[in-house]
């Protein structure tokens, strides 16, 4: 179950904030072993001075395309896994949209399945 939330400047198009999700996903999918129809994203879109990222930061020469994607998922990936999600997601947008490896910035959080419910106020997994 992941929940992705994705942070980028105003300014994109709706045909722009579908291919970022569904790149996003995708890589969810192919990499993480994340079903198809689990797929919950909210879009955020700042002000260009809302956002304040370290153009260099972390060996890495960021534009203001940058997008900050943060997943909350289940507990228990690899490293190696992560890994290759990371890598996924980056060649993904720059196949779909021509966002710039650099610009992609990627925050995981890993939560005990106990954290879920997904309606009816039952824990899902509980």
């Amino acid at each position: 179950m992941p929940l992705v939330h994705i942070h980028l400047r105003k300014g994109k198009g709706p045909e722009y904030l579908r291919e970022v999700g569904n790149s996003v996903h995708d890589a969810l999918v192919s990499q993480a072993n994340v079903p198809a129809d689990d797929r919950f994203q909210i879009f955020h879109q700042y002000d260009r001075d809302a956002i304040i990222a370290h153009p260099t930061y972390g060996g890495v020469s960021r534009s203001d395309d940058l997008i900050i994607i943060q997943i909350l998922f289940n507990t228990g990936r690899t490293l190696e896994v992560k890994k290759a999600l990371y890598a996924d997601i980056a060649a993904r947008l720059s196949r779909s949209i021509g966002v710039r490896p650099d610009d992609v910035f990627i925050s995981l959080t890993e939560v005990a399945k106990e954290n879920w419910s997904f309606g009816n106020g039952i824990a899902t997994y509980g």
